[in-house]
């Protein structure tokens, strides 16, 4: 109603008063016409009106009232009309534009109403359509990113795999020595292809979020005895050492693929080994809280810059700025220990501090009611 008045200028509003009060006096006088015309017809009538004057103006003001009010309220129900239809304009007026893509203004209607509701939900779907672009805008890009670091990753091998090859098949090397070094360096840059095909395939399976096709319960304390039995040759070969710290109540179970969890922890500890050669050992341990298993991975070599620190877990990026294959892997494993965590419902922050960087990784602990078994790991 508020709003309705608002709409009303003020001239218009005086004029609906004086109309409301002329017509009212209007008609009153012809009421009052019929009552005596109606009084000298009817005794039951004239007793009635001489009741209705021992009340004093009462009646008379009654009688007053109830047409300048009804009089007043037709008025009002006409500009509420027009109130109606002259919103409705300037709501398709708006709709027009955003049906033309400019999806950056809304409905401005503030009508408490059916009028505002239907507003209401159409800024609704704006926001959605909004969002809905945006997403669509930053999947284009990731696309765009996706394709130029691919390329830019596949350019490097290839060319030196097809560099190589040139010179084998023009017969320009010296000697069976130089010829045995070229091909060593062609199957070394095939196997990096090989590698860094096998991870693209396997971060855009994980993207997919109903990939877990095999959840059973896995024991994490099996599971981190198998790695340490694994790793042991790399370790050795380092100069390193892993030490086991675990800590909890019974045997730590979660839900999910052991061959993906597996996979995890391989890229975090390969990960330690690559840069923790100078700290000489690797801990690897395992804590309990009541809904979540903890997994810390710690190495001691040199510190990750704080900078870089909030971008490990994106793909392609590399610490080591010079995306040499050497220092910096294919720059998709974290990013795959990230997705295969996000499927089994975890998380993994990473931190750095002068001397010592952790990788820690929550698991939520498997149910009570889950059955318990021991499977076997790929590893």
């Amino acid at each position: 109603m508020k709003k309705v008045i608002k709409f009303i200028p003020i001239w218009k509003i005086l004029l609906y008063i004086v109309l409301a009060v002329l017509l009212t006096a209007g008609t009153a006088q012809v009421f009052i016409f019929a009552l005596y015309f109606l009084e000298t017809q009817s005794s039951r009538l004239a007793d009635f009106i001489e009741l209705s004057g021992s009340f004093g103006l009462v009646p008379i003001i009654l009688l007053c009232l109830l047409p300048f009010a009804l009089f007043v309220s037709f008025f009002y129900l006409i500009e509420r009309q027009r109130y109606i239809e002259s919103t409705m304009k300037n709501m398709m007026k708006e709709m027009e534009s955003i049906a033309k893509g400019q999806f950056d203004q809304e409905l401005t209607n503030e009508d408490e109403g059916v009028i505002g509701e239907l507003a209401r939900e159409v800024n609704q779907i704006i926001l959605q359509l909004e969002g809905a672009k945006a997403e669509q805008k930053k999947a284009a890009e990731i696309k765009n990113d996706l394709i130029t670091n691919v390329a830019h990753d596949l350019r490097s091998p290839l060319t030196s795999i097809v560099g190589y090859l040139d010179l084998i098949n023009e017969d320009r090397y010296k000697s069976e020595v130089e010829l045995r070094y070229y091909i060593q360096i062609i199957h070394q840059k095939s196997h990096e292809l090989n590698q860094l095909l096998n991870d693209l395939f396997e971060y855009t399976l994980v993207q997919n979020k109903e990939a877990l096709i095999n959840e059973v319960p896995i024991n994490l304390e099996e599971m981190m005895n198998q790695l340490s039995v694994q790793f042991q040759f790399q370790l050795k070969e380092a100069g390193m050492e892993m030490r086991q710290h675990f800590s909890f109540t019974e045997r730590p179970f979660v839900m999910g693929e052991g061959p993906k969890l597996a996979r995890v922890f391989e890229n975090l500890i390969e990960n330690a080994i690559r840069y923790g050669k100078e700290g000489k050992y690797i801990d690897l341990s395992v804590k309990e809280s009541e809904e979540l298993i903890e997994i810390e991975i710690a190495s001691y070599g040199q510190a990750i810059p704080s900078i870089d620190l909030p971008y490990l877990f994106e793909r392609f990026y590399r610490v080591e700025k010079s995306r040499s294959q050497y220092t910096g892997g294919s720059g998709l494993g974290l990013a795959i220990v990230k997705s295969i965590l996000e499927l089994h419902g975890g998380q993994i922050r990473a931190e750095s501090t002068l001397g010592k960087t952790a990788f820690v990784v929550k698991l939520p602990k498997k149910s009570e009611g889950a059955r318990v078994s021991i499977p076997d790991f790929p590893i």
